[in-house]
């Protein structure tokens, strides 16, 4: 029963309508993977990261991005996350008053990246299961080697980050709201069809 309910969380189902040699119509439920670094993207006035009562990182107007580490991911889901968050257009153009035309490199704003395997949690019972999540000892050189990404593809003294595994407290100014999550691939790598 563990085994499936692990399963279930970790898939999609689609349902496919697929027609026969002699007419007739068949559904197919299609299961798919869902294996992907997941961000919770975040418009901020501010945000600062503190550890131990002393604030460890902080930034004025720019993105506060939560990051969940999957166990499968690579080096290209790091390198999709970094492209899309340092590219998204979350930022109003104060000449033309285009609400969402600006992104955090052209606005020259600032991005705070915090490591959070929770994003990978899910309920048994009442009781949260990060499993699927990538164990620490492999999820903090990739979260490093993350960051370094951001780092070499924007302004370095522009990317903040948080302490890896570190209990911290992450407080926050949401600019609008406004909040996005982005999966690096949301549909990878295992694809079962099953006639249902």
């Amino acid at each position: 029963m563990m085994q499936a309910q692990s399963s279930l969380w970790s898939c999609r189902f689609a349902c496919v309508g697929l027609n026969n040699n002699n007419g007739s119509k068949r559904v197919l439920r299609v299961r798919v993977r869902v294996r992907a670094m997941r961000a919770v993207v975040q418009r901020v006035s501010s945000a600062s990261v503190e550890v131990e009562g002393r604030i460890v990182s902080e930034i004025g107007p720019g993105l506060l991005v939560l990051v969940g580490i999957h166990d499968s991911d690579s080096d290209s889901d790091a390198d999709y996350i970094c492209r899309k968050v340092l590219n998204m257009r979350l930022f109003p153009n104060e000449n033309t008053g285009k609400a969402w035309d600006h992104s955090v490199m052209l606005k020259n704003y600032q991005v705070l990246l915090v490591s959070q395997f929770t994003l990978y949690g899910f309920l048994k019972g009442n009781k949260p299961d990060f499993h699927v999540a990538m164990s620490p000892q492999s999820a903090k050189p990739f979260y490093a080697s993350l960051v370094d990404r951001f780092r070499s593809a924007y302004n370095s003294d522009a990317i903040k980050d948080g302490v890896f595994g570190a209990q911290m407290k992450v407080n926050l100014v949401n600019d609008g709201p406004v909040t996005m999550q982005l999966d690096s691939q949301s549909l990878k790598n295992t694809i079962d069809a099953k006639e249902s």
